[in-house]
């Protein structure tokens, strides 16, 4: 089991930052993996950045590559995503996942994660 606790969302105006922050508790086996997926009303969660733990290695979605960085605390199982240059288009309610399996071939697939944080919305204002 693992609980996660998400924090740091809240409202910018375009072309703004935000850091979002996602500490795992974990009452076994650490998450080797943990990202940040997003979901808006009537469409799929979608994938936004997610990262490895043993290696810091990360992934991102196209539409956020360059403008997001996803980054850990080793110490703590903190995750953080710094968002920046956001665009209204970026405004959703944004989830923390992990995953305990060894290696996932895609990181971004959303099914190899089976632990969810509460979610915490990003509104992004033109």
């Amino acid at each position: 089991q693992v609980d996660l606790v998400e924090s740091g969302g809240g409202s910018v105006q375009a072309g703004g930052s935000l850091r979002l922050s996602c500490a795992a508790s974990a009452y076994q086996y650490k998450p080797t993996y943990m990202g940040w997926f997003r979901l808006n009303p009537g469409e799929e969660r979608e994938a936004v950045a997610v990262i490895r733990l043993l290696n810091s290695a990360a992934s991102y979605a196209d539409s956020v590559e360059g403008r997001f960085t996803i980054s850990q605390d080793t110490a703590t199982t903190t995750v953080y995503l710094e968002m920046d240059s956001l665009k209204p288009e970026d405004s959703a309610l944004y989830y923390c996942a992990a995953s305990n399996h060894g290696y996932i071939t895609n990181p971004l697939f959303r099914p190899a994660y089976r632990y969810w944080g509460q979610g915490t919305q990003v509104t992004v204002s033109s």
